[in-house]
C-alpha cells in the first residue's frame, strides 16, 4: 500500500531534481484563491544582474508541465542576456490559465504583489498571452516591471524588436547557407503568427520571401494571409513542407524525435524559445543533417534588449542598433561551431556561460 508520505516524498524529489538539473537559484510558487492565480516564478541566475524575463499565461496540461516550461525558459533568459552583453540575469514566470477567459485585473495585480515580494531580484515583462495593459496592472503593485505602455513612459510592446532580431539572425543563417543574406524568393515556413511571428512575416514579405504560415488561431491566420498573401497550411503539415527555412515562432520543443526526420529545409531560424527538445541530442542531429540552426536564445534576444533599454532609460534607437548586432554575432557563432566541431546551440551557450563565469569572479549573485 502506498502511503501519503511516500507520494509527498516522490513529488518533492521530482520538483527539486528538476530545479537542480537546471541549477536554479530560486523557484517561487504563487497561489491566490480569490483571484484564481496559479503562477510559478523561476529565477535561474543573477550573477550578471537582476533576473529579467517575461510572464507567460498558458493553458498547461499539468502543473508539472508548467514547472518544466518556466525552468527551461528562465535558463534561456540567462544565456540570452549574457550573450547579448546585458547586465541582467535570467528569470521567467508562467501563469496557469486561459489568457482569453481567466485573466482579470485583480489577478494581474495580485501577481504584481508576488513579484514585489522578491524585492527586485526578478523583473517581469510581457510574454505570450500577456499585453502591455497587463504590465500596467502589474505595475500598480510593483516597480519591478518593464514593457509598460509607451503612454506611461515604458518601451511598449517588445514584439517588433524581437521580430527584427529574429530577422537579422535568419539573414545571417541565409548568408551562411547560400553565400547571400537575401531572403527574396526563399520559401519560409512560419509556425506561429502571434505578436512576434506576425511582425516577422511582415519583414519577410517586404523582402520578397514566400511565407507559409500556420497557427491555432484561425481568424488571425485568415487576417494575416489576406494582408500578406502568405499561404496558410495545417498545424501538422508545416513539418512536411519543402522549404528553404523553417521558422518556429510558437511553443518550444518543436524540433524533436518525431519532427526532425520530416523537415525539408536548409536553415532553422525562429523566435520561439527552447526549440530543441533536447539540445544534446537534436543539436548534433541537425549538424548531421546539414541543417544550419540559428540559436534561439541569441536571435530572439531583441525583446530583452528592448526591455533592458527601458530599465536603463535608453531609447528605442539604441535597442534597434543593439538588436541589429545579432546578425554579426550569429555569423561568429556559426564560424566558432565549425572550428570547434560542435553544434551552434552549444557554441552560443559556451560564449554566454563564459561571460557569466568571468563575472562570477567579481560577484556571486544579485
Amino acid at each position: 500500500m502506498i502511503e501519503l508520505k511516500d507520494i509527498e516524498t516522490a513529488q518533492e524529489t521530482s520538483v527539486f531534481s528538476q530545479i537542480s538539473e537546471f541549477q536554479h537559484e530560486q523557484v517561487v510558487f504563487c497561489h491566490d484563491h480569490e483571484t484564481g492565480l496559479k503562477a510559478i516564478i523561476g529565477i535561474h541566475n543573477t550573477v550578471l544582474g537582476p533576473a529579467l524575463g517575461g510572464t507567460r499565461m498558458w493553458t498547461y496540461a499539468s502543473e508539472a508541465e508548467a514547472l518544466r516550461d518556466v525552468l527551461r525558459l528562465s535558463r534561456g533568459m540567462t544565456y540570452k542576456s549574457a550573450i547579448s552583453g546585458l547586465n541582467l540575469g535570467g528569470g521567467k514566470a508562467v501563469i496557469i490559465g486561459d489568457s482569453k477567459r481567466d485573466k482579470t485585473e485583480a489577478m494581474m495585480r495580485k501577481f504584481g504583489r508576488f513579484v514585489n515580494n522578491l524585492n527586485g531580484k526578478y523583473i517581469t515583462a510581457e510574454d505570450m498571452g500577456m499585453t502591455t495593459q497587463d504590465m500596467a496592472y502589474i505595475g500598480m503593485e510593483t516597480k519591478h516591471v518593464a514593457g509598460l505602455p509607451e503612454s506611461q513612459g515604458g518601451s511598449g510592446d517588445p514584439s517588433p524588436v524581437t521580430a527584427y532580431g529574429t530577422y537579422m539572425g535568419m539573414k545571417a543563417a541565409a548568408k551562411r547557407a547560400w553565400g547571400s543574406d537575401s531572403l527574396a524568393g526563399k520559401r519560409i515556413s512560419v509556425q506561429g503568427t502571434g505578436h512576434v511571428g506576425g511582425y516577422l512575416i511582415d519583414y519577410l514579405v517586404k523582402e520578397g520571401a514566400q511565407p507559409f504560415i500556420t497557427d491555432m488561431d484561425q481568424e488571425r491566420l485568415k487576417r494575416i494571409a489576406a494582408n500578406t498573401k502568405a499561404t496558410v497550411v495545417g498545424l501538422d503539415e508545416i513539418y512536411d513542407l519543402d522549404v528553404d527555412i523553417y521558422s518556429p515562432c510558437a511553443m518550444g520543443a518543436t524540433i524533436n524525435d518525431n519532427t526532425l526526420q520530416r523537415l525539408k529545409c536548409q536553415v532553422i531560424a525562429g523566435c520561439a524559445n527552447n526549440q530543441l527538445k533536447d539540445e544534446t541530442v537534436h543539436g548534433p542531429a541537425l549538424v548531421d543533417m546539414g541543417i544550419i540552426y540559428a540559436p534561439d536564445f541569441l536571435i530572439n534576444a531583441g525583446g530583452i534588449i528592448n526591455v533592458y533599454s527601458e530599465v536603463k532609460k535608453l531609447n528605442r534607437e539604441w535597442a534597434m542598433q543593439q538588436t541589429e548586432q545579432i546578425y554579426n554575432t550569429t555569423l561568429n557563432i556559426f564560424a566558432m561551431a565549425e572550428a570547434e566541431g560542435i553544434h551552434t546551440q552549444a557554441a552560443a551557450t559556451r560564449i554566454a556561460q563564459k561571460r557569466i563565469d568571468d563575472m562570477a569572479k567579481v560577484k556571486q549573485t544579485y
